[in-house]
């Protein structure tokens, strides 16, 4: 039994702060990080108006981002989303219950770039988007990936890279 595609978004935070003093978990979003991230959750209600579920490192600058996009739905605050590997955002995503049509991954760089490319490569993946997500995955960038079958099933290569929109 094939399930409906699902829909991937993987959120790098929005620009953060370099507050004297302040251990980098905890950093806050800067002034461009708080009108970015407002500009990406007017980009995700506009083209993903219904995410199920979100999947949110702990750091500050990661809570922060969120709150601002003004994305109301499940949240888990993830510790293991700080500082990880992708295989360990993979893991996370393969927990993901069948119910989740579209996920939202809100995390770090460099883990945000390599797990949007490790997942890519299923038919329609979009070679410019993956070219574009290689060379830079800034502040507030958001990769779009379409996945079949259940979250369990999601591996590298699995996914097909359809989008990438960095709000300014």
């Amino acid at each position: 039994m094939n399930a409906a595609p699902r829909t991937l978004i993987l959120l790098r935070h929005a620009k953060s702060d370099y507050p004297p003093g302040v251990a980098d978990h905890d950093r806050p979003l800067a002034k461009r990080g708080i009108r970015e991230a407002g500009l990406a959750g007017d980009w995700l209600r506009a083209n993903a108006p219904t995410i199920d579920r979100v999947l949110c490192s702990t750091a500050t600058r990661t809570r922060n981002t969120l709150e601002r996009t003004g994305i109301d739905a499940a949240v888990s605050y993830l510790d293991e989303l700080y500082d990880a590997m992708p295989g360990t955002v993979i893991a996370a995503i393969n927990t993901v219950g069948h119910d989740v049509g579209t996920l939202l991954v809100i995390g770090h760089e460099p883990t945000m770039s390599s797990v949007a490319l490790g997942l890519a490569g299923a038919a329609g993946t979009d070679a410019a988007v993956a070219q574009q997500i290689s060379e830079k995955f800034p502040t507030s960038g958001i990769a779009v990936l379409r996945v079949s079958g259940g979250w369990a099933d999601v591996e590298p290569g699995s996914g097909a890279l359809v989008g990438f929109h960095v709000p300014r």
